[in-house]
């Protein structure tokens, strides 16, 4: 079984895969390690680790798919790609698509968001047409070469148009191809339990810790019927509280302690990129 078959029976199981969220080879090698099933490249994880700005449309295709090739060669994983909105029309999706399977993503997921497009859970969006949306679905479903790979369709819509137009959008996505679709930030639980019972593909829930949308225990959502629920930014998070933790205790102490807790062991570090086989390597390779 290829990895995108593998992600697309998973999602088709409707168990409520969960996800975390990389932005970068090293997290997804931690993702890998804690023993998840799938990562999720994060546009808005990019764009904050890689540029040190928010999540406001300022990352390019490049690196997006800089990032996949990196990811895809540093983990086996079945690999979810953020592609924001395409990075333009029909065209450009086709384009991105192309890009982005190249470099190993086995779902690459759009949006219906226009440019400069902001965090789901950010105020003031604003949506292209649903007509538009669904050039870009197909347009994106007819570039894969491969038909593992899985398109996944997301949509803002819920806070411009509201739920149920939100819910259309995501139906007129999915009878335009996409694999998965993806209603982003929906403001109640009421809401959350809706999706996939109005949705007949597999469906996200987009866990954003502190953002608009109330979650329930995982073990609900599995209920409810989820694909994936994902937690795009976690890792993210967490290496941000761990790099504030131990910085401010260097600054405070003027030194820092493998004791101290706060730091991963020279050994540890050394593990999570697999310095052992590049030692096995040099030993092979050497006169």
């Amino acid at each position: 079984m290829t990895t995108g078959a593998l992600l697309r029976q998973l999602l088709q199981e409707r168990r409520g895969l969960l996800v975390p969220g990389a932005a970068n080879a090293l997290a997804a090698k931690a993702i890998d390690m804690a023993g998840f099933e799938a990562v999720y490249l994060s546009g808005a994880g990019l764009t904050n680790t890689f540029y040190g700005m928010p999540d406001l449309g300022f990352m390019s295709l490049q690196d997006v798919a800089s990032h996949t090739s990196a990811i895809r060669q540093a983990v086996g994983l079945p690999l979810i790609v953020d592609a924001d909105t395409g990075f333009g029309n029909a065209l450009n999706v086709r384009h991105t698509v192309k890009t982005l399977e190249r470099a190993g993503a086995n779902a690459i997921q759009l949006e219906d968001q226009a440019m400069p497009k902001k965090c789901g859970h950010f105020n003031d969006k604003s949506v292209i047409s649903c007509a538009e949306m669904v050039d870009k679905v197909r347009a994106a479903v007819d570039a894969r070469t491969d038909q593992d790979t899985l398109i996944m369709a997301r949509t803002d819509a819920r806070a411009i148009e509201g739920f149920e137009a939100a819910i259309a959008r995501a139906q007129a996505y999915a009878d335009a191809g996409a694999d998965i679709t993806f209603v982003e930030a929906p403001v109640s639980l009421d809401e959350v339990q809706r999706i996939p019972q109005a949705l007949s593909c597999p469906q996200v829930i987009n866990v954003v810790i502190g953002g608009k949308t109330p979650v329930p225990d995982p073990e609900v959502l599995r209920t409810w019927g989820f694909g994936m629920i994902l937690y795009a930014n976690a890792a993210l998070q967490g290496a941000l509280l761990g790099m504030h933790n131990a910085l401010h205790a260097l600054h405070r102490d003027g030194q820092l302690l493998e004791s101290s807790g706060l730091v991963a062991s020279f050994e540890a570090r050394q593990a999570a990129v697999d310095k052992d086989i590049f030692d096995q390597l040099a030993r092979r390779y050497s006169h």
